[in-house]
């Protein structure tokens, strides 16, 4: 069994920030726990503006606090985000992420699963799984 809190992974090798400073993510689990699946804490910061598109990854993204937006660049159109939200990426879809007026804390899965210190490319995806 594996236990983790996340208190204990923020500051850790497992926090990573964006060059951006528009988000930060607590990485809990990774590949490396052979779960086939990585789970992360992000906190989207208000006001910012992410480029996104997992090329390579699936993910599933609950709000559990703040506010927010989505815009899937494919046809345009704007999702509201907010505590209790869902989005499922099942389409490796290119989006723009924004934070609104505060802080949300959203908890991700990734499939596959990343390693941990994955960042953004130019083109707003992570790279190929190995």
């Amino acid at each position: 069994m594996i236990v983790r809190r996340l208190k204990e992974c923020e500051g850790t090798d497992r926090q990573v920030h964006s060059e951006t400073k528009t988000w930060d993510s607590v990485r809990m689990l990774l590949k490396d726990d052979g779960m086939g699946f990585s789970f992360h804490i992000t906190t989207i910061y208000a006001g910012g503006e992410t480029h996104i598109h997992y090329k390579h990854h699936l993910e599933s993204v609950y709000c559990m606090s703040g506010n927010g937006e989505i815009e899937t660049l494919a046809d345009g159109k704007v999702y509201p985000i907010k505590e209790g939200t869902l989005y499922i990426l099942d389409q490796n879809d290119e989006h723009i992420l924004r934070g609104g007026t505060q802080d949300m804390k959203m908890a991700c899965v990734f499939n596959p699963p990343i390693t941990g210190n994955e960042v953004h490319r130019p083109d707003g995806s992570y790279a190929p799984a190995e």
